[in-house]
């Protein structure tokens, strides 16, 4: 596979990453379909296994967002600056502190939006922990399932 078919494969994970953010985007479809693209233009057993196991990811994700609470973060008063702020928060993190560093990464970006919007310490974690009742979970578990098969991929093209 060239350098352009792989540049594309990881656009495409972008858009899903952007898309988990968004309500009504179904962005870890998105990623998986551009593992299913990346493994049928470049069949081995490393392609095939990344997909096999971006697939139980994503099935298993979608089992633990079954018993969480539905997105409800519009009516929590969450934005698009919030959405932006957590995505980046947990970019970071999880390159930061490899996997687990999306968790606090995400956290942490919806605490700094609600410090820039709302001021005080105090006002911005019960903030914090109203989003995460109203759905930031939910969020949080689609976002880090993906940034898990983005990780397998990139280090499958990378070392492998």
């Amino acid at each position: 596979m060239g350098a352009w078919e792989l540049l594309l494969v990881g656009v495409v994970m972008l858009l899903g990453l952007c898309g988990v953010l968004v309500p009504g985007v179904p962005g870890s479809w998105l990623v998986w379909a551009a593992v299913l693209w990346w493994t049928l233009q470049d069949p081995n057993g490393l392609a095939w296994s990344i997909l096999v196991g971006a697939t139980a990811v994503l099935l298993a994700a979608q089992a633990v967002r079954w018993w969480l609470p539905p997105r409800r973060l519009r009516e929590s008063g969450a934005s698009r600056r919030m959405a932006v702020f957590a995505g980046a928060g947990a970019l970071v993190g999880f390159c930061v502190v490899p996997v687990i560093g999306a968790i606090p990464g995400f956290l942490a970006g919806i605490y700094a939006e609600e410090r820039l919007r709302i001021g005080g310490h105090g006002e911005a974690v019960a903030a914090t922990r109203a989003a995460m009742r109203l759905g930031g979970s939910s969020v949080l578990t689609e976002l880090f399932a993906c940034l898990l098969i983005l990780g397998a991929w990139l280090g499958a093209v990378v070392w492998g």
